[in-house]
């Protein structure tokens, strides 16, 4: 809808850049909230986030590279242009995750507990950044008729201009918040240590899931299904898994 955020001169603030920003850093203030509860150290947020971050972007950026190798071979200098929009939420959560354990692992961190404080942090970090696909026109939706379908008409919009779409990126924001309410709910209710972050990827996963299938934009595909499905279901049985093996 609105790519660049302000503009001076040559000087941009792209919205989409800021939107991201804004999610990591609510996600970093209420994953602090979540330590304190949990009795664990709210001071080592700042460097998980950290580790958190650099991960997650480079695994976001990395998986939408790879879906969409034909254009960045075309255009290899883009690959680095993250703040104009183009991360995959599950590549980053990889990458991601993988650097968060290295880092715990390093402070001799119990696990379980900081991937519970962590969870309801992610979920709305992703509800704040979708906003900035919205801006951005990324991850847009598919062609539709609906009474809440969105017409991007920006020229640096990256979704189809002047064509009413499924407004995709708010479908997954709403998600993000819903999933975000839901753990505020269950985390006094899950008694086992890291069943609050069972909860979030089976959530995240049903959500990202179903969304998908009214996607507009390119993702890879196995089949009938996109490579962010398959991934997807993998994290729907990992969160099972997780649930029954740290139940109380």
């Amino acid at each position: 809808m609105h790519p660049k955020l302000i503009t001076i001169g040559s000087f941009t603030i792209y919205t989409y850049g800021f939107f991201i920003a804004a999610a990591f850093l609510l996600g970093m203030s209420w994953t602090m909230r979540e330590a304190r509860y949990r009795g664990l150290n709210p001071k080592l947020v700042s460097d998980l986030g950290f580790y958190l971050i650099l991960g997650g972007i480079l695994g976001a950026r990395l998986l939408y590279v790879l879906i969409n190798p034909r254009y960045f071979l075309e255009h290899p200098l883009e690959i680095f242009m993250f703040w104009k929009g183009g991360l995959v939420f599950l590549g980053g959560a990889i990458v991601g995750a993988i650097c968060g354990y290295v880092f715990l692992r390093k402070r001799n961190q119990p696990l379980w507990p900081w991937l519970d404080a962590v969870a309801p942090g992610l979920a709305l970090g992703q509800a704040v950044g979708r906003l900035g696909c919205f801006a951005a026109g990324c991850c847009y939706g598919r062609k539709c008729t609906l009474p809440w379908a969105v017409t991007f008409t920006h020229p640096d919009s990256l979704a189809p201009l002047y064509v009413p779409l499924h407004p995709t990126q708010i479908y997954h924001s709403l998600a993000g918040l819903v999933t975000f309410i839901f753990l505020l709910v269950a985390k006094k209710r899950l008694k086992g240590s890291g069943q609050l972050m069972g909860l979030f990827l089976i959530l995240y996963a049903f959500f990202r899931f179903s969304i998908e299938f009214f996607r507009g934009d390119y993702r890879g595909s196995i089949g009938i299904l996109s490579v962010t499905q398959i991934l997807a279901l993998g994290l729907f049985i990992l969160g099972l898994w997780v649930i029954y093996k740290r139940r109380a």
